[in-house]
């Protein structure tokens, strides 16, 4: 967390931003100034009571989704929770195609707010009839050390067993079309879309891996937080390379049968691109329709767009590979240049 003086206006002494909270007290503590959002509704700021902002006039005319919280039982039994997006005529006699979009982290968390994601554009998809499921899967912030602590020696494993719980729950409740499913996501998303695209190929019509871990060997002689490994594996890969290999997509490659598009910044220091190189050819020796796309200049430690063009470049890469595999609208794709 980072704490800095903000909002001269009511002379605070204390700022603090993070996931969960967004806000500034005056010195006396009589006053804050917060942002405030709903699940319908962008981040408003606030003084008191008394709204500063109206981002979300913009957006009044827009065709997006509502947005509910679900929970589901996962494979050990695990309580697990989730954002579903339903299109705005959402019809529950009807069955409909499925995205799930996956957050990082892994104690990153999904909300039930709108405009949420620009690299996989939820409130594009959703308006062209599908539903989108973020679960928050084992590890995610905000429900406790416990749950924090259930992918501890069982990355991938456990969070492939929340990921498709959440959608076997789905398609019990007659929702979701068990045809027509797909996965994504960012970091630590994309590692666990990575991992379902070698464990459960048949699940999925097409896939995208964002930044995503496939080789925790590889990635911990690579990363710039090689302790972050030892945290959650409890080892190293020379004391203990069987947990390396169980928790490791390229693992099962030859399981793999998916459609995979796989978006990788260039200078990555934190899931550097050999993660990327080694997905991409385990692929294409196991003849997977597979595409990689390495983006050039990331900001920070290059884990993810910063620019608007690279945040547009992600997202029209994604679109273009969900119409040509899961949409099959017959859209030409953009250029492969890497951007």
């Amino acid at each position: 967390m980072d704490c800095t003086s903000s909002l001269e206006q009511i002379k605070p002494v204390l700022y603090c931003a993070d996931e969960e909270r967004l806000f500034s007290l005056s010195k006396d503590g009589q006053t804050i100034a917060s942002l405030r959002a709903d699940a319908n509704t962008m981040a408003e700021v606030y003084v008191g009571t008394r709204k500063l902002t109206d981002l979300s006039a913009q957006t009044a005319g827009w065709v997006t989704a509502s947005r509910e919280v679900v929970s589901w039982k996962s494979q050990d039994g695990a309580a697990i929770e989730g954002v579903l997006h339903k299109p705005a005529d959402f019809d529950p006699a009807k069955k409909y195609p499925l995205l799930v979009v996956i957050h990082g982290g892994p104690t990153g968390v999904s909300r039930a707010i709108p405009f949420t994601s620009t690299i996989y554009p939820i409130d594009v998809w959703v308006p062209r009839g599908v539903l989108v499921l973020e679960p928050n899967y084992r590890g995610s912030a905000g429900y406790g050390e416990t749950f924090r602590a259930l992918n501890v020696r069982n990355l991938g494993v456990g969070d492939a067993w929340d990921v498709l719980s959440g959608i076997d729950a789905l398609i019990a409740k007659g929702m979701v079309d068990a045809s027509r499913v797909g996965t994504m996501g960012w970091s630590q998303g994309g590692y666990i879309s990575a991992f379902l695209a070698t464990h459960d190929a048949a699940r999925f019509k097409t896939i995208s891996v964002g930044a995503g871990i496939s080789d925790w060997m590889t990635y911990y002689v690579n990363t710039d937080i090689t302790p972050f490994t030892r945290q959650y594996l409890r080892s190293t890969p020379w004391d203990d390379p069987e947990i390396y290999a169980k928790t490791s997509p390229i693992t099962y490659i030859k399981q793999a049968k998916t459609p995979t598009l796989i978006q990788h910044g260039a200078a990555d220091q934190r899931v550097p691109l050999p993660n990327a190189y080694e997905l991409y050819h385990g692929l294409q020796d196991n003849h997977v329709p597979t595409k990689l796309i390495v983006y050039q200049g990331f900001g920070g430690v290059g884990h993810g767009p910063t620019k608007p063009k690279s945040h547009r470049a992600t997202m029209d890469h994604n679109i273009d590979w969900f119409d040509q595999y899961f949409f099959q609208t017959g859209a030409k794709p953009t250029s492969d240049q890497n951007r």
